[in-house]
């Protein structure tokens, strides 16, 4: 028999897929939740402190997206290592030098954000390079061999060349054994979402009834941000016939805080309705979700729920989107 639903709303409570676990951030807390190697649940609750509260203006639409997205980056990196720690290599090899030295003249909480803030720079280095740098070079050898190619041929190429990568990039990641774990807790994440979500108690049974792919997903969002950098660059483009790699790529970087500004609005936009028109607009992002969304067992489903549990807030609807 079917529970009674309480109501049906949209939340602003999103999440990340970890190492055995899941983070999960509320509007006043954000919960860590990882399944240690005995198998009991192991958690860590912190405040927020949103940047936008010092600084209103970082809150306005079109600055929130890239604030919110580097908060995330560096959220999410900080979430990844704690949950490592409970499943440390034990074939590592004795710490180097380098590591020791490091160790001994830094302290450990500013080492810790060095390490934080390498990770994100190299996560949004190795991004851009992939997605941006590489694409745009590839192009411009082709023009290096066929100097008659036409631009605007060039911009669809170039286009094409990011979504081909993004999709082997997701696929390569798909087949890897310990990643695979990760996106069966992101499909975890998302069916309590939408459980929560539907109003209905938060039960394995339930969760395990709801959808994988969700319109909120950050793999959406990714996708999204490729294909508004391609209708940006193509308008570009279309005026200033730039041939240059170097300038195309200064170009591309420049648009960039645009792109996930706009993305980010637009996310938010189809985050909050459900209609033909948005399905139609999240279809191709929800599609992409099939490489980084499986289904979870139930022990990933009680973690997800234990996390999501400690971010509701007490004042009934302060999380309604």
């Amino acid at each position: 028999m079917a529970e009674k639903k309480e109501s049906c709303f949209r939340t602003s409570i999103g999440g990340q897929a970890l190492i055995e676990g899941i983070l999960m951030r509320g509007p006043e807390r954000q919960a860590i939740v990882v399944r240690d190697q005995d198998g009991r649940l192991v958690e860590k609750v912190d405040e927020l402190r949103l940047i936008k509260d010092r600084y209103p203006i970082l809150g306005w639409p079109l600055l929130r997206g890239v604030v919110n997205f580097l908060a995330a980056m560096v959220c999410g990196v900080q979430a990844l290592m704690y949950s490592a720690d409970f499943y440390p290599d034990e074939t590592e090899a004795q710490p180097s030098k380098f590591e020791l030295w490091l160790e001994r003249h830094i302290a450990g909480k500013k080492l810790e954000s060095m390490i934080v803030g390498l990770s994100v720079a190299l996560g949004i280095g190795l991004s851009l390079f992939l997605f941006l740098v590489l694409p745009t070079f590839l192009t411009g050898a082709l023009l290096h061999f066929f100097p008659g190619f036409p631009l605007w041929g060039r911009n669809v190429i170039e286009g094409l060349l990011k979504i081909v990568i993004f999709l082997l990039y997701l696929f390569l990641c798909s087949r890897m054994k310990d990643i695979h774990r990760v996106f069966q807790y992101h499909g975890a994440e998302h069916k309590t979402i939408f459980c929560y979500e539907a109003g209905l108690p938060l039960t394995v049974d339930n969760v395990r009834a709801q959808p994988r792919h969700h319109p909120r997903c950050g793999t959406s969002f990714l996708f999204v941000v490729i294909f508004v950098s391609i209708l940006f660059s193509s308008v570009v483009f279309a005026f200033w016939q730039f041939t240059n790699v170097w300038l195309r790529t200064l170009v591309h970087l420049l648009l960039l805080p645009l792109v996930v500004a706009v993305t980010y609005e637009f996310n938010r936009w189809v985050g909050r309705h459900d209609n033909a028109l948005t399905r139609v607009l999240t279809a191709p992002g929800m599609w992409m979700q099939n490489f980084t969304t499986f289904e979870p067992d139930d022990s990933m489903m009680e973690c997800a729920i234990r996390s999501l549990e400690l971010v509701i807030p007490e004042e009934k609807g302060k999380d309604e989107w």
